[in-house]
């Protein structure tokens, strides 16, 4: 039996895609295995930043340094850039860029350009078209579903765009065949997730389709697995929602009035948690990053979601040391946070990224000044988690229980729970 093994590198759509390949492998008739062992190893790369390519460069060689027999297939965002470094370093690598397909996947297992396979052995079958992970057995209880693509907005600061390309949209029906799939395995998590997800757009049945209206119809499905759950259990009024959805990381230009509107119907169905990444409370800094918003627009938005939701829990990336900023604008970004009560902020000290504008600049801030406000703005991250965990005191929500006796809120806390719990039920949790 042939052997796969998957290494992942970079953000959470990258861990998504790393997924579905793992299902694909899984689907024609491979096994996972050992990094030592596998026959056939997929690496997903990263570019966000100089760092994180080295660190990619730096595994695909312990890959090769470890397995002396595997096909190598390197994809992502850094083999998108350089396939000539990738496709150098081994004999036994294969570039893909990011067109790891189950496709190329079928292909791969039947021929090469002998017209045999070395891999091919028993897994003469295709891929599934809708391939799907195993639920539990080390898989996530979260299951990540990708509708989304690249990205049009050309931040100074991003190279992804360049990797990535063009924005482009999963097919609607795509996307509700894979949720029944899940659905049909119990997964009571789907996580929507795409590198521009707030722009998705598709033409279903003849009609424009844009995120609230994906979500409007993914919230169908979900009514309908609930009928059938219901009628199996005696119509059981207990019952938890399944299966819930969670919204990736949306741009805040692209949080619309009707994805507002259809987050605040769904009363849980849909998770009131969204990270919106502000990058800076500086309108001058936004200005300069080429985000199209200001402090101000920001704010605007973040009291429109907290009238039509109370209880919206809102994560945030924010980007400090960009060059050019002053105490000032670190300080009204500060401000602007405080202001936003984040319940979590992910915060990146700017690193230059080779390519792009804001790395061509002379006024870039000392490494010492981005490693101090880093520490301050974390300080400020961590007392506003603790106060918007405390003002939920008293309040239940359904959360996801997940390995060890942990358990994701619809707010997207991580809290204890009994550890008698089976992972990927859905409980109520009282904070």
């Amino acid at each position: 039996l042939m052997l796969f093994h998957v290494v992942n590198l970079g953000c959470k759509v990258n861990k998504v895609e790393s997924d579905s390949y793992a299902a694909q492998c899984l689907s024609a008739g491979l096994a996972e295995g050992s990094l030592e062992a596998a026959d056939l190893i997929v690496i997903n790369t990263c570019a966000v930043t100089g760092e994180a390519e080295k660190k990619t460069r730096k595994t695909v060689r312990h890959v090769c340094n470890k397995n002396d027999h595997a096909k190598v297939l390197v994809t992502g965002c850094s083999a998108a850039l350089h396939a000539d470094i990738y496709q150098e370093m081994s004999p036994r690598i294969v570039v893909l860029g990011k067109a790891f397909t189950a496709e190329y996947l079928s292909d791969l297992l039947r021929s090469d350009s002998k017209g045999k396979n070395s891999l091919q052995q028993e897994n003469d079958q295709s891929v599934a078209a809708v391939p799907v992970l195993p639920v539990g057995e080390g898989f996530r209880t979260r299951v990540g579903i990708k509708v989304q693509d690249g990205c049009n907005n050309e931040c100074t600061y991003c190279i992804v765009h360049v990797a990535r390309g063009k924005a482009t949209s999963r097919p609607t029906q795509e996307i509700i065949d894979e949720v029944r799939a899940y659905s049909a395995l119990g997964v009571k998590e789907l996580v929507l997730t795409g590198i521009n997800l707030g722009s998705y757009h598709q033409i279903h049945q003849g009609k424009p389709i844009d995120l609230a209206g994906l979500l409007t119809l993914l919230l169908q499905e979900a009514e309908n697995a609930d009928c059938m759950q219901m009628n199996a259990q005696c119509s059981n009024a207990e019952l938890a929602p399944a299966p819930r959805f969670r919204i990736g990381s949306v741009e805040p230009m692209d949080v619309t009035d009707e994805l507002i509107d259809v987050m605040a119907r769904a009363n849980g169905r849909i998770c009131r948690h969204l990270h919106l990444p502000l990058q800076s409370g500086s309108t001058d800094v936004l200005a300069q990053m080429n985000r199209p918003y200001t402090a101000s627009d920001f704010l605007a938005l973040i009291e429109k979601l907290r009238a039509s939701m109370p209880s919206i829990s809102l994560s945030t990336d924010i980007i400090v040391g960009f060059p050019g900023e002053t105490e000032e604008d670190f300080l009204q970004t500060c401000s602007v946070a405080q202001a936003c009560c984040f319940s979590k902020i992910h915060v990146f000290p700017y690193s230059k990224r080779e390519g792009t504008p804001a790395a061509q600049r002379t006024d870039q801030i000392a490494p010492s000044i981005k490693t101090e406000r880093a520490a301050r703005l974390r300080n400020l991250g961590d007392k506003l988690a603790h106060r918007d965990f405390e003002s939920r005191s008293g309040s239940t929500e359904w959360a996801l229980v997940e390995a060890n006796g942990t358990a994701m809120t619809e707010s997207y806390y991580s809290v204890s729970c009994d550890k008698a719990w089976e992972p990927g039920l859905l409980i109520p949790f009282l904070f």
